[in-house]
């Protein structure tokens, strides 16, 4: 099975923080919007400014985000996501999970394939959910 991975997996992964998924070898193949280079390191920058993240623990994460960024086929955002992502959805989302899940589906369309959203945040989850796509939310 393919997935579709958001950021939340990501940087949880990369914190090892509880309830991570780690084994990304499950899927045949882990894709992402290109949003998730973005939001993982916003994410640790964050964690940096806030003294949470510095010298060598600092320097390892950023080298485990690049040799996970090596492992995710990242998708473009094009006119096609942006215009998907900007139309009304069935429950509450935000613009950034609008863009996932907006990207997941158009790659849905085009490839004619199942797909695997695979997020830890909630609200993206429900939204995914009642947009017909496949969840996973827990190891």
């Amino acid at each position: 099975m393919k997935a579709y991975i958001d950021s939340s997996v990501a940087v949880r992964s990369l914190l090892h923080e509880p309830g991570a998924i780690e084994d990304w070898s499950q899927w045949d193949l882990v894709m992402a919007s290109a949003l998730i280079r973005v939001e993982t390191l916003r994410a640790i920058d964050r964690l940096r400014v806030m003294g949470a993240l510095e010298g060598a623990q600092l320097a390892g994460t950023i080298e485990a985000l690049r040799m996970v960024m090596i492992r995710i086929e990242e998708i473009g955002i094009g006119a096609a996501v942006l215009d998907r992502a900007a139309a009304s959805f069935p429950t509450v989302v935000s613009a950034l999970d609008a863009i996932h899940i907006a990207t997941a589906l158009l790659w849905i369309e085009e490839q004619g394939e199942p797909l695997l959203f695979v997020t830890h945040d909630v609200q993206q989850a429900i939204a995914a959910r009642t947009c017909g796509l496949e969840v996973k939310t827990e190891p």
